[in-house]
């Protein structure tokens, strides 16, 4: 059974699956040989981005479990 969400909630739903799916591709580019290549200051923001997204997602997967 897939549940219905109101407007604001379905919004809420497909950002958590957006940010998602960016955090997932973003991930994978940390295994490749571009990303190797980077200097170490690009590194790190990439890194930091990366875990600022699954702060993002742990926040909005909070605010659907309450829908």
């Amino acid at each position: 059974m897939t549940k219905e969400y109101l407007p604001h909630q379905q919004r809420v739903v497909t950002e958590k699956a957006e940010n998602d799916e960016r955090m997932e591709k973003l991930g994978k580019f940390f295994d490749t040989p571009i990303f190797a290549g980077l200097d170490e200051l690009e590194k790190f923001d990439l890194r930091y981005q990366y875990a600022l997204m699954r702060e993002l997602s742990g926040v909005l997967a909070s605010r659907i479990s309450r829908f």
